[in-house]
């Protein structure tokens, strides 16, 4: 097995077909179908069901192209690396994140980063939170801040604290005449504000889970690209909408605790699996510095943190991050 190899067949795997493949690699389609099977023969497993249209993966062939993406990735890295130190570059990271995020802790951290790691360049990208995983395992970014808990194996998630859910509510409506918490319930027969409304699945569809588990009947959803347009429309008396307790923006809109503790939303921090780089933990170490800070905008009674992360020790918080 080679890294030509490998890169063959992830080239099929990405464009499940052989001739765009060839192309793609710049060989013709013979030769990269004779390496295909010669790896498949090393294996002593089919990768890829041929008699389909478009090429299929077999279940191994699942797995094997996912360690495929991490082992090309990481040789990558190791020839950038290798160029950067031979010309004494600056090294860079990408960290993906979801808006809603910029609204807590994450300007804070990078901040925090910047500043003790001046030599390293950090490049944020908008990116939706599934969106992340793939471009995590592709390579082309390096960290990723999201709400969405995904179950991809390749993926290592830290759960950074679940932030409880708030009801965004135009103040001449009912429900912002009182300023306790609202019950799910209470939202039945209203109209809906939701966001994002692409990529899916997003946070919009873990609210309507969430409604639709507790048996909640809407009489309208309108969905909108992102949080500011979702409590726009809240203030222009479209609708109600469910934001997490951060992103309560708006001081023209009343906002009412969703009561159900199990209405939360949580920060996700997610890298490569068995990714070592030192990034990677400088960057758990300053979440651990900035809870430890209790910054103005982190409110104790709208978030859960994994123990030991927030109100512990120092190194109490750093086991919760490992």
């Amino acid at each position: 097995m080679d890294l030509r190899q490998l890169r063959y067949f992830v080239a099929v795997a990405t464009t499940r077909n052989f001739t765009r493949a060839a192309e793609q690699m710049h060989i013709a389609q013979p030769p990269l179908s004779r390496q295909i099977q010669l790896l498949e023969e090393e294996l002593e497993v089919q990768l890829i069901q041929r008699n389909s249209r478009p090429v299929r993966l077999t279940e191994a062939g699942r797995l094997f192209y996912e360690q495929s993406l991490q082992v090309l990735q990481r040789v990558d890295q190791m020839k950038t690396t290798a160029r950067q130190a031979s010309r004494n570059q600056r090294q860079s990271i990408s960290i993906a994140y979801v808006p809603s995020t910029l609204y807590g802790g994450l300007p804070m951290v990078v901040r925090m980063f910047r500043q003790r790691f001046p030599d390293t360049d950090v490049h944020l990208v908008d990116m939706g939170s599934i969106q992340q995983i793939s471009e995590l395992k592709s390579g082309r970014i390096d960290l990723g801040f999201g709400r969405i808990r995904s179950t991809d194996n390749s993926v290592a998630r830290t759960v950074l604290r679940e932030e409880r859910l708030v009801l965004a509510i135009p103040p001449a409506w009912p429900l912002a005449a009182q300023a306790g918490p609202v019950q799910l319930k209470d939202l039945a027969q209203h109209k809906l504000v939701v966001f994002p409304k692409e990529p899916r699945p997003s946070f919009a569809d873990e609210v309507l889970g969430m409604l639709h588990e507790q048996g909640v009947k809407l009489v309208e959803v309108h969905e909108v690209r992102e949080l500011h347009a979702a409590l726009g429309l809240v203030a222009a008396e479209v609708g109600l909408c469910i934001v997490p307790a951060a992103a309560r923006l708006r001081s023209d809109l009343v906002y009412r605790l969703i009561a159900d503790e199990q209405a939360t939303s949580p920060i996700i921090l997610s890298h490569r699996l068995h990714d070592d780089s030192w990034y990677i933990a400088a960057i758990k170490q300053l979440i651990v510095e900035m809870y430890a800070q209790n910054p103005l905008w982190l409110d104790f009674k709208t978030n859960a943190f994994p123990t030991g992360l927030a109100t512990g020790t120092a190194s109490a918080s750093a086991d919760a991050l490992k």
